[in-house]
């Protein structure tokens, strides 16, 4: 009561100032908190509609009285769609090239991104501006010069004139480490930006104190260097993971014929497979109906997911450190 009647008396002597300081504070809060439900709420509206849909018998599908919750709860679907995939032997493969790609992509990227930040080199602006270019240019307009190169490697001839014949690196993840080990891999223009400017923004009297100190460049740059990058070197890691993890344009260039599957090409080849599965005879498929194609998809969808959740749940302390630490330095 005293409280209440402090705080009369006191916008009674601010001219009212108080009263409308707090309602406005009020609304700005109510309107953040709107704001905030809805985005939460199309992000995570697309997921509980594939969970409630996955749950669902075929003929649950076609009932327009049914839109989140299922009436006849199955679990078979998912059978369907591990039966559909390699599952997990494909699973298996994918996080093992994703975290292939990603190391040989961080490790690429942050000796490139601290060079360009740090040292001048004859061609540095031309140099960096083909780093420009490799984010800006879709790596589509690559593919035939891709696939003929791995087709047909060779390096300088040299291969040819030892064996008779170049070699064909495609069905092996020797592509996919050649081009993430030289800095040409997936997105591979956009880590190495990210870390030149982190690195940029390091004070050199850091480096010139180690200098005097007795330590040598390499020493500098690991002891004193990576430790404060790392909030920025796992932002790239964890960029690299989720777009290879879905990658399908290197996948089908460089694994089409492998013996290895990822996960993601058999996602997008599913339906293709759908109308022999479905069938009694093999040699006469069906036509497996709509509404059942895409509640297969969805299932395949939501199983690659998956681990995507969950390991930003354990890693997104540090990303969004990450996000904080390049606003502030900006």
């Amino acid at each position: 009561m005293k409280t209440n009647t402090s705080f009369k008396s006191a916008n009674k002597r601010s001219g009212g100032y108080l009263l409308k300081a707090k309602a406005k504070k009020l609304v700005v809060s109510l309107a953040r908190g709107l704001l905030l439900f809805g985005l939460c709420f199309m992000i995570i509206q697309p997921m509980l509609t594939r969970l409630g849909t996955s749950l669902m018998e075929e003929k649950d599908l076609y009932d327009s009285t049914i839109v989140l919750l299922p009436r006849n709860v199955t679990l078979d679907n998912y059978r369907i769609v591990f039966d559909l995939t390699t599952f997990p032997k494909s699973m298996i493969n994918t996080v093992w090239t994703s975290l292939l790609v990603s190391v040989l992509q961080v490790i690429a990227c942050t000796l490139v991104g601290y060079g360009f930040a740090r040292y001048d080199f004859p061609l540095k602006k031309f140099w960096f501006a083909c780093v420009v270019l490799l984010i800006i240019i879709p790596p589509q307009t690559m593919q035939t010069s891709l696939y003929t190169y791995f087709a047909q490697f060779d390096i300088l001839g040299l291969i040819k004139l030892f064996t008779g014949k170049s070699l064909n690196l495609r069905g092996s993840v020797v592509p996919y480490a050649l081009m993430s080990a030289t800095c040409m891999g997936l997105k591979d223009g956009l880590y190495i930006y990210m870390l030149r400017q982190y690195f940029k923004g390091i004070p050199k009297s850091l480096e010139e104190a180690a200098y005097v100190d007795g330590c040598n460049t390499m020493h500098t740059f690991v002891k004193i260097m990576l430790p404060d990058a790392m909030p920025t070197i796992l932002s790239c890691f964890l960029f690299s993971f989720v777009w290879q993890w879905t990658d399908l344009f290197y996948t089908r260039n460089f694994l089409t014929t492998s013996t290895r599957p990822l996960f993601s090409t058999e996602l997008s080849t599913i339906v293709s497979r759908m109308s022999r599965y479905f069938s009694s005879d093999a040699s006469k498929p069906i036509i497996v109906p709509v509404g059942r194609q895409q509640q297969l998809i969805s299932i395949g969808v939501l199983v690659c997911c998956i681990p995507l959740v969950i390991l930003y749940c354990f890693t997104q302390r540090t990303f969004v450190q990450s996000i904080a630490m390049s606003g502030s330095k900006e």
